[in-house]
């Protein structure tokens, strides 16, 4: 009898992730962040039309997916991006990617041998 076993959480966390960077305003604040600085609501908010509550919003959304951390500076509460998850969503899409590989190898071997045969 096989042994119950757990689900994969890699696809989980892969929705999280790519839910998050859905968003326009939250991929555009990763990308303010994606040189490695941990900056504040308030710089993050310059050159935009969003409030420093909508700021904060997006960037909870980010940080639950593990996308960014926060730290707390004083008063003042920084963010950086975490490069490690960013590294485990590419890692995730390579993997997508090798298997639509070898399922579409597996196509053309079937069709190709199907008109030889």
């Amino acid at each position: 009898m096989l042994s119950p076993s757990a689900p994969d959480p890699a696809p989980i966390f892969a929705a999280q992730v790519f839910a998050a960077l859905g968003d326009r305003t939250r991929l555009s604040l990763l990308m303010k962040l994606s040189d490695g600085g941990a900056r504040s609501i308030a710089a993050l908010s310059t050159d935009t039309a969003l409030t420093r509550q909508a700021i904060t919003k997006h960037l909870h959304v980010l940080q639950d997916a593990g996308l960014v951390a926060s730290l707390r500076v004083g008063r003042e509460s920084r963010f950086a991006a975490r490069r490690e998850t960013i590294d485990e969503a590419r890692a995730y899409l390579d993997g997508v990617s090798r298997q639509w590989d070898e399922a579409l190898g597996r196509l053309k071997a079937f069709v190709e041998a199907d008109v030889t045969g």
